[in-house]
């Protein structure tokens, strides 16, 4: 007989605050983390965000996770951007800060013993600038070669790749970095690839699928989406969505009434082997918060979740913008 048992559902946002630029992992202890970047709560400064959650829905915030900031940012306020991956019972966090009277930007690691820290910045820049070149780091082990890659990038440049040394706190000697993609040249004001950024590598049935976003993630002004390319090699050469459909405007996840500038995902894999994309939006019925430079437009940046298939060798959503009805929530919803 069919069964009358109702499935779980799950309503966007699954985080309904301030959690930009987000990283899910799954633990070893069988939690899901979510990492974000630096941001204001209750008038308190949090350097890294983190929550948990059983089922990628419901979220138990956890507080500061980088409660001392590197000896070479103990004053800044921009701390971005943050990456966490498990590796032989250690976590490593990776993620973007501006150093100490600088208006650029460094790439940096800490170190934790557990999923919620506390980490422990590295004590140096793992790369610096120039400008806004070095943020939103992704870590990537790849299954072919056994390389540690790390992404990053890109301040109107390219998204960058390099080989980390085993230790993963530093770049392999000898490796250079390599530009895997580059933006649009070009002032089309509908083409969301004039800025990529926000790298983040998701191997699927033979190709490494890299979705990045543009063009501009915050502000009054904001026009961001989630974009797609696909390559064999986790170096590349990637191919973006928008080109093999000959159409620059092309997005994966772009905006609607609902939610305005989804951007900066991540892919996480539920217990059922579904893909979910997470990734930030701005809530146009509350789209500023209490911010830590109180800046008129910035934006207050929630959390969404979409299922995420695949079709005829790309990913796929089951809509081109975010959704707020309720939908299907991932296995082992309680």
């Amino acid at each position: 007989m069919p069964s009358n048992r109702l499935l779980p559902v799950y309503t966007n946002p699954i985080i309904d605050e301030n959690f930009p630029d987000p990283t899910i992992i799954r633990a070893a202890d069988g939690w899901y983390y979510a990492y974000g970047t630096q941001t204001k709560r209750a008038g308190v400064i949090i350097n890294l965000q983190v929550a948990r959650s059983r089922n990628l829905v419901q979220w138990e915030h956890l507080g500061e996770g980088l409660p001392k900031k590197p000896r070479w940012a103990r004053t800044s306020q921009k701390i971005w951007a943050p990456h966490v991956s498990e590796h032989g019972g250690r976590y490593f966090l990776y993620y973007s800060a501006r150093p100490d009277g600088a208006d650029t930007f460094s790439l940096a690691v800490a170190m934790a013993d557990a999923p919620a820290g506390p980490f422990r910045d590295s004590g140096q820049p793992l790369l610096a600038g120039p400008g806004f070149t070095c943020i939103d780091p992704m870590a990537f082990d790849d299954p072919a070669t056994g390389q540690r890659l790390l992404y990053w990038g890109s301040g109107f440049g390219p998204i960058w790749v390099r080989e980390l040394a085993d230790d993963r706190l530093s770049f392999r000697p000898g490796s250079v970095a390599q530009a895997v993609l580059h933006p649009t040249p070009g002032d089309d004001p509908d083409d969301y690839h004039r800025l990529i950024e926000a790298a983040w590598v998701h191997p699927r049935d033979g190709w490494y699928y890299l979705f990045f976003s543009g063009d501009n993630c915050c502000g009054p002004h904001a026009h961001y989406a989630v974009l797609v390319a696909r390559a064999r090699h986790a170096t590349g050469p990637f191919e973006t969505h928008a080109a093999a459909l000959a159409n620059p405007h092309a997005a994966l996840l772009a905006a609607n009434m609902h939610w305005h500038a989804p951007g900066h995902n991540c892919v996480v894999t539920d217990a059922a082997g579904q893909d979910w994309l997470a990734c930030h939006a701005i809530d146009p019925n509350q789209p500023t918060f209490d911010a830590i430079d109180d800046s008129e437009g910035y934006s207050r940046r929630v959390l969404l979740l979409e299922a995420l298939t695949y079709a005829d060798g790309w990913p796929v959503l089951a809509a081109a913008a975010p959704t707020r009805q309720p939908q299907p929530a991932p296995i082992g919803m309680k």
